[in-house]
């Protein structure tokens, strides 16, 4: 037979439904590109599995086994673990830093996401001797133990910081103009994958605590971390030596965020970002020893609560990609997801009352279900304003303000918690709120007070149902990003 008279073979009709299927449930299938295929970009997106393993050994384990197992004052727990957000600011810098680099080698990003995992590996290193001391499990003085513990919390939040920063702008750039919306959403997403495995993980290494089990998880999640990030790095920015002879000068610092802040209505943008994150971190600190001291739940039930926050927070966000997709407004967006944190915030201040667990649970899925639409929404509605030339300094701002909004929500939420309880149970604010819970409750009703202020503020940054977006007037020392033709949202402008 020849090759004209062959039959061409025909592809199942159940792999194209298969394949449909997959593209409808998966908002992020499309990620991928020709010039950034899935395997590499998936081998890219390891260094958000570092920050988030690193995220829950700081806000989640760590903070419970501190406040329960090791006995230290929730208000010095959340002090330290606001330590590392001290940082926070730098990230604009980090990231205008990565944009404008020029090194001999050629590399823009690499060189600081790998000093960032260098940082995040020296202070998770040394963070399980210097806790034992601060606990007064030693002969020593207690002030070393104090100043090991700030450090390790300081060097792991300053490399954090650094990687993610760096890694989100490498890849930005390497990914082309239409892909790269999609390309940041799947990185976030990947973000919260590690945080489930990392939380899961630890709960189970940790349900039979000891001191020498805390050690050897801790230091395992060091290594780990240099390993995961060396991976996610290898061969992936391109080499331009001759970047660095280039005679044309690199903007400022202050130039940058001058032409950055004056592109819409970046002020309200910001403080809006800065309360959404503000009234979704509050609880961080407190949700596991909530758990602990009023519902009596175990070391390996509180970790799974950091999980199913997680896991809520990946609905969110894939929710959130679906609906930009579309066209939806990113404001409109992060509006239902404070809307969301409002029926989170109710289920979780019922749970003691009725003394029910699984509404406990309920809620704190609520609750990252509610921040991951906040949280995409918001960064898409900056990535929108973004420069062609400053992509780092656009996802710095956003990071920035996000980080340190969380910082103040984290070391405000351990004080209020730990100042209001000693009152209660002091007598101080009357028999009805003796209890070891009126402390959290008083923290999750702020959280609600905050929702309502997020959503003021995001009001009239909504594009009304039916507008076309809105066009950035040209300006040439400001011009837009590639954003505005590959993402629909809404505009500040």
């Amino acid at each position: 037979m020849s090759d004209a008279a062959r039959p061409v073979p025909t592809r199942p009709a159940s792999a194209w439904s298969w394949r449909n299927v997959g593209a409808r449930l998966l908002p992020f299938a499309d990620a991928a590109t020709a010039e950034l295929p899935l395997s590499r970009l998936l081998r890219l997106s390891l260094f958000q599995v570092t920050v988030g393993m690193t995220a829950v050994l700081l806000i989640g384990t760590l903070n419970r086994v501190m406040i329960v197992e090791l006995g230290i004052p929730a208000s010095l727990v959340a002090t330290m673990i606001s330590l590392p957000l001290v940082f926070a600011p730098a990230r604009m810098i980090i990231g205008h830093r990565s944009d404008t680099h020029r090194s001999v080698l050629g590399w823009r990003r690499v060189p600081y996401i790998w000093f960032g995992a260098l940082l995040q590996f020296g202070g998770l290193a040394i963070m399980p001797f210097a806790l034992l001391l601060l606990s007064g499990d030693s002969h020593g003085p207690p002030v070393i133990g104090e100043v090991g513990a700030a450090l390790a919390f300081l060097l792991a939040g300053a490399g954090l910081h650094t990687t993610q920063t760096a890694g989100l702008a490498l890849a930005t750039d390497l990914a082309p103009d239409h892909a790269r919306p999609k390309v940041v959403a799947l990185l976030c997403l990947t973000l919260l994958v590690g945080t489930v495995v990392a939380a899961v993980g630890f709960g189970l290494l940790l349900s039979h605590f000891s001191e020498l089990r805390l050690i050897q998880v801790v230091q395992g999640a060091a290594a780990a971390t240099l390993v995961l990030n060396g991976i996610a790095l290898w061969k992936q920015e391109q080499r331009d030596p001759a970047r660095w002879r280039e005679a044309k000068p690199a903007p400022s610092f202050a130039q940058s965020w001058r032409a950055y802040s004056h592109i819409g209505r970046a002020a309200r943008r910001l403080v809006a970002i800065g309360l959404g994150t503000v009234a979704f971190s509050m609880q961080d600190v407190l949700l596991e020893p909530y758990g602990g001291k009023v519902l009596h739940l175990s070391v390996a039930a509180t970790t799974t609560l950091t999980a199913l926050l997680a896991a809520g927070g990946a609905a969110g966000l894939s929710l959130a990609a679906r609906q930009l997709n579309r066209g939806a407004d990113p404001y409109r967006v992060a509006g239902f997801g404070a809307l969301a944190g409002l029926g989170a915030f109710t289920c979780v201040l019922m749970a003691a009352p009725v003394a029910s667990p699984a509404l406990f649970a309920l809620g704190v899925a609520l609750v990252g279900f509610g921040g991951g639409l906040f949280a995409h929404g918001t960064l898409t509605a900056s990535m929108n304003m973004a420069q062609a030339d400053a992509t780092g300094m656009a996802l710095g701002a956003w990071g920035s303000v996000q980080a340190l909004a969380a910082g103040v929500a984290i070391a405000s939420g351990g004080l209020i918690s730990d100042g209001v309880t000693h009152a209660a149970m002091a007598g101080l604010l009357g028999p009805a709120l003796a209890s070891r819970a009126a402390g959290y409750d008083v923290v999750y009703l702020i959280e609600l007070v905050l929702l309502l202020a997020t959503m003021v503020a995001l009001g009239p940054l909504v594009r009304p149902r039916g507008d076309a977006l809105e066009s950035i007037p040209s300006i040439p020392a400001l011009a837009t990003g590639p954003f505005d033709a590959t993402l629909s949202g809404g505009s500040d402008a």
